[in-house]
């Protein structure tokens, strides 16, 4: 009696370097194709596909990703390996891009005086018990695009490198920046070191079109600007 051969119909998984997950880590979300970012979404394939060949028949399903976008809960659904769990992931995925695309410039945080820089920032700063040096990325409405904390610790101008500062800048496309810190003491006055820092700033400002539009030190419900105080002019 002759016995047929067992059929392994298990995909083989793909080498490390190429799944999308790892691609992603090492290269950046920007550099995955849709197919790559949807397979990351689905995170697993079936009996008979690999992921990404399961996230290429998604696309090609609906047409391409603008297509996608309208895809109903049902619909995802209905498709051959993609149950609720993966088609929930997919519905909130697209919900979420949605509503950042829709997302109106008006909501954004508006930036014109120190106090505005205060108001923003004071109550979440004034009770921290270390220096936290943060930048304050802007457009050329002077719009906030985006608020990173770079460094905590004592300020020192070795330590604030304006690579840090302006890479984040360059990323965001931003106008001009506010920089800003705060003194646990909760006196706001500007010490020397705070001074050297800001005018290292502001020069690498101005080699790259980078406004450096003033330097902010919060103290106990006060604060301090460095432009205010002639330090930057």
């Amino acid at each position: 009696m002759t016995h047929s051969p067992v059929v392994n119909t298990m995909k083989s998984p793909l080498p490390a370097s190429e799944m999308p997950r790892e691609r992603l880590v090492k290269e950046g979300a920007e550099r995955l194709s849709n197919q790559e970012l949807i397979a990351i979404i689905l995170r697993t394939g079936t009996r008979s596909e690999t992921v990404l060949q399961l996230a290429n028949r998604v696309l090609r399903e609906f047409d391409g990703i603008m297509m996608l976008k309208d895809a109903s809960l049902e619909e995802l659904q209905a498709m051959k390996g993609i149950g609720q769990v993966k088609a929930v992931g997919l519905r909130a995925a697209l919900e979420l891009g949605k509503r950042i695309h829709t997302a109106r410039e008006g909501e954004r945080y508006v930036i014109r005086t120190p106090e505005d820089v205060s108001d923003y920032v004071m109550e979440e700063m004034r009770f921290l018990s270390q220096e936290h040096f943060v930048a304050i990325y802007l457009n050329t409405k002077n719009q906030v695009l985006h608020k990173k904390t770079i460094f905590i610790g004592s300020l020192n101008a070795s330590i604030v490198h304006p690579r840090e500062v302006f890479k984040e800048a360059l990323r965001r496309s931003a106008a001009s920046i506010v920089c800003l810190h705060n003194h646990p003491s909760g006196d706001p006055a500007p010490s020397k070191e705070d001074s050297e820092v800001t005018k290292r700033l502001v020069e690498c400002g101005k080699i790259l079109g980078i406004d450096v539009l003033d330097h902010i030190i919060i103290g106990d419900l006060q604060y301090a600007s460095l432009r205010e105080l002639g330090i930057i002019t």
